[in-house]
């Protein structure tokens, strides 16, 4: 079992950008949880993180030949990029979105994501543990999801 951890714009910013909206751990310390995890949960697990768009794309277009699930944060991206949305909707892996911000609470362009009606869930507001809930939703999903012929 294998799950990629997708992480999206200035999510490399952790620990800098606006602590108190996303605290102070930084994206490697959260990997690092992840990996310990992971370890405990007998998961292969990979990380990627891209500012860029169209890597995003290209990563989940490429996930289906080596993952079973993917743990997905787009950032900003969740709110208008419906090029994520299609590339997410156009693999057959079950996808966790993940926030570690409410962004339910948060202002009005942020409350909606675009990605959220194809992904198999949403993980929002629980700071960087929330992570670790998608990780151990995706291992689930991914336990039970029959592959298509």
């Amino acid at each position: 079992m294998k799950i990629l951890v997708l992480n999206g714009p200035n999510l490399n910013m952790l620990g800098k950008r606006e602590p108190g909206v996303y605290g102070t751990g930084s994206l490697d310390e959260i990997n690092d949880s992840l990996r310990k995890l992971a370890q405990q949960l007998g998961v292969d697990i990979g990380f990627r993180q891209s500012n860029h768009e169209g890597v995003l794309v290209d990563v989940l277009h490429s996930a289906d030949d080596e993952y079973n699930a993917v743990i997905f944060n787009p950032g900003a991206y969740a709110h208008y990029s419906y090029a994520l949305r299609d590339a997410v909707a156009a693999i057959a892996l079950p996808v966790i979105e993940v926030h570690i911000s409410n962004i339910h609470t948060r202002e009005e362009f942020r409350r909606f994501s675009v990605i959220a009606p194809v992904a198999a869930g949403q993980i929002s507001g629980f700071g960087a543990p929330g992570y670790q809930l998608a990780l151990r939703a995706a291992l689930e999903l991914a336990q039970t999801t029959v592959p298509e012929d």
